[in-house]
């Protein structure tokens, strides 16, 4: 009979960042082992359950033993079956034995073509098998490969060493209503599991029947045995007792908290108003890192005094648990105050000396070594963009000096934004206080990019200078490894170039920040490579945004050295393709490519007085026609009246491929038509190479 099937072990307190992964990792090696084995309906759904305090999963439509299978056994081959006279030989006996089925005689066998040779078959039905036994064998496969991050070993009671994730206490495994038996680590499958550790109702709690589970959990023991509904209801506590004000939960800390506890109910606890004098980034990621608790903030994105934590126990008097919370969070949020007052003791610039003593990498130098590279290539970029020069190199060479405080060494994941704070209680200009934590912009996917000229040529500098010297030396990406982050650098350098349209050349930046590594022993310019590993970083940024991948090549094609332009030219293709005379004038103008390459004399200009059929005169005129209106729209950056214009040549160009030879056998006539065909080309390709639109 199909019935529910319930498998849970139940254990000490698992790790909480890898508790979703675990828990996921269970269910679909216990789901999928069934699968395999033909336990399972096609309607058969799988619900992972994972708590602190045990991995499980449900199956509905699970089946009590397996459906009976026809096996077509392949005995031996003919040949090898029957001796010479057409008799059993001994090693057909010998293999039937084997196989279980000594009595069957050759009669009883299939004889059937194998590939080039006849070999004998059998086929018979094989009976299913139990649940249980499989089972057993799915469960012992699951749980040795599950992603544990650090196995533990303890011993059991028996005296037997146990290794796990955890210690392990109950395994709990029914079909329905039936207890299934198994084993797992020294212990024997039964019905019951236990409930929250201090909100249950005490003692071990009888599962009646696996549709029940979830159910039983949460009624009897207290406990929400999904990670996502603990989530979701962590998130919906936290808006009510957030009120008014902004809480801050972001899904990684949401997930964490929700893997250390099972009974979540969130408390508002407090802080002196005092620490809101220290920079409310130490606050927010102290409490987050260190508590994982929720910061508030009001409408405007400030502190507040206030704070939410999640806790595992539910009581009508809090009051212990928010006292207790509070007295732990204020020496951290004393430590980020003691740290931030220390910091502002020295300036920025006086702890410059000290960055040629902490080593960027052992080939490249040392910090110090590596900020005045990055100073230099900041000010020929300002210099290039007319932004101002000594701006860019001040925020430039300032921009990595918060490396150096207590702060950032505490939290390195301030770094940068301390470093505005700092620059700008030294009285720094703005643009160079923003340049700390702009220069590392954009971090991450969709991040905003640098508000302020100074912090964008900063930023540029510093990711231009990463790429060259990290490439230079070998370390480039290879496969999944990307050490030193050189594709979210390129990325950034193209995002930069096209959202902020900048008229830079690529390979002007790779020279000026080739440039700065003069002299250095290990440098070997990677120019060449960093272009093309670039332009593949901007074809995949193109893409998200929308663009086919025949638009993308069309506009990338011929390797563009400026990109500041590049959405524009993809948006005029977009509207090209649109038209009903761009699938002709793409088929040809892939044509005309084709013919060119092939073309190895010199191709000079078109000669009026050889043009003799007609339709050769009427394409000739109607390129001297469109010419001046193409021109001027390409000249005003209107690159989709470009390609509208180009649309009216299609007629012509179609006449001129039906009625005309190009590949004449008077030299003269051949080299004109080449021309001709040449000078429609570099007109067509101006914006693209719509080319790569033809199917």
């Amino acid at each position: 009979m199909n019935q529910t099937l319930l498998v849970e072990i139940q254990t000490e307190e698992l790790p909480p960042k890898a508790l979703v992964k675990l828990g996921a990792a269970f269910a679909a090696g216990i789901t999928n082992g069934l699968k395999a084995r033909d336990f399972l309906e096609a309607d058969s759904v799988a619900t992972t359950h994972a708590t602190p305090r045990r991995l499980a999963v449900t199956i509905t439509n699970v089946r009590g033993t397996s459906p009976d299978k026809s096996i077509r056994e392949k005995v031996l081959p003919v040949s090898v079956a029957l001796d010479k006279d057409g008799n059993p030989s001994a090693p057909l006996a010998k293999k039937l034995a084997a196989l279980g089925f000594p009595d069957l005689q050759v009669s009883d066998l299939e004889r059937a073509q194998d590939g080039k040779a006849e070999s004998f078959f059998y086929t018979y039905t094989a009976a299913g098998s139990a649940l249980a036994g499989a089972l057993q064998d799915v469960l012992a496969d699951t749980v040795a490969k599950l992603p544990i991050p650090k196995v533990m070993s303890y011993q059991r009671p028996d005296g037997a060493t146990v290794q796990f994730v955890r210690p392990v206490h109950l395994l709990v495994a029914l079909h329905g209503e039936q207890v299934l038996p198994l084993s797992l680590l020294g212990l024997e499958a039964g019905r019951h599991t236990m409930g929250h550790r201090f909100l249950s109702h005490g003692g071990q709690i009888a599962i009646p029947h696996a549709d029940n589970y979830a159910n039983v959990l949460e009624s009897e023991g207290k406990v929400l045995s999904s990670a996502e509904a603990r989530k979701e209801s962590i998130r919906r506590q936290l808006l009510d007792k957030a009120g008014a004000d902004q809480v801050l939960m972001p899904e990684s800390l949401l997930d964490e908290v929700a893997a250390l506890v099972e009974w979540p109910v969130v408390y508002e606890c407090r802080f002196e108003e005092e620490f809101l004098a220290v920079p409310q980034e130490c606050l927010i990621l102290t409490m987050q890192t260190n508590q994982k608790y929720f910061a508030l903030t009001d409408a405007n994105g400030k502190l507040r005094s206030r704070f939410l934590i999640v806790s595992n126990l539910q009581t009508d008097d809090p009051s212990a648990i928010i006292g207790g919370n509070e007295r732990v969070v204020r020496p951290r949020l004393s430590d980020a105050k003691f740290f931030f007052e220390q910091d502002k003791k020295k300036t920025l610039e006086s702890r410059l000396p000290h960055l040629a003593s902490v080593v960027y990498h052992n080939k490249l130098g040392t910090q110090a070594e590596r900020t005045e590279r990055v100073t230099i290539l900041a000010s020929s970029i300002a210099r290039h963009l007319g932004y101002d020069v000594p701006l860019a190199e001040r925020g430039a060479r300032l921009a990595k000096a918060d490396l150096l405080t207590d702060m950032v060494g505490e939290f390195p994941e301030l770094q940068g934004i301390m470093g505005t704070y700092y620059a700008r209680h030294d009285g720094e200009h703005e643009e160079v206080a923003l340049a700390a934590s702009e220069h590392y912009q954009p971090r991450f996917a969709g991040d905003a990019l640098p508000s302020t000229n100074t912090g964008l040529t900063a930023a540029l500098a510093d990711k231009l200078e990463t790429l060259v010297g990290i490439w230079a030396i070998g370390l480039q990406p290879t496969g999944e490894k990307d050490p030193f982050a050189l594709r979210r650098h390129a990325l950034g350098v193209m995002r930069m170039l096209v959202e902020k349209r900048l008229p830079l050349s690529i390979s002007d930046l790779l020279a000026d920040a080739a440039a700065v590594f003069e002299g250095q022993a290990a440098f070997k310019d990677p120019r060449a490579e960093v272009t093309v590993f670039m332009l593949d970083r901007l074809r995949g940024m193109l893409r998200e945004r929308g663009f086919s991948p025949n638009e993308v090549e069309a506009v990338l094609a011929q390797n563009p050295d400026r990109v500041d332009d590049v959405v524009q030219r993809l948006e005029a293709v977009q509207a090209f393709a649109a038209l009903p005379e761009a699938e002709s004038l793409a088929a040809a103008n892939k044509r005309i490519t084709n013919i060119l390459k092939k073309t190895e004399a010199a191709i000079g200009e078109v000669q009026e007085g050889l043009l003799q059929e007609q339709a050769e005169k009427n394409l000739a005129a109607a390129i001297q026609r469109v010419r001046p209106s193409v021109d001027a729209a390409f000249a005003s950056g209107d690159f989709t009246g470009t390609l509208k214009t180009l649309a009216q040549l299609r007629d012509d160009v179609d006449a001129f491929f039906n009625d005309v030879m190009v590949m004449a056998e008077d030299l003269a006539l051949r080299n004109n038509r080449l021309a001709l065909l040449s000078q429609l080309h570099g007109m067509m390709n101006r914006v693209a190479d719509i080319s790569k639109l033809a199917a």
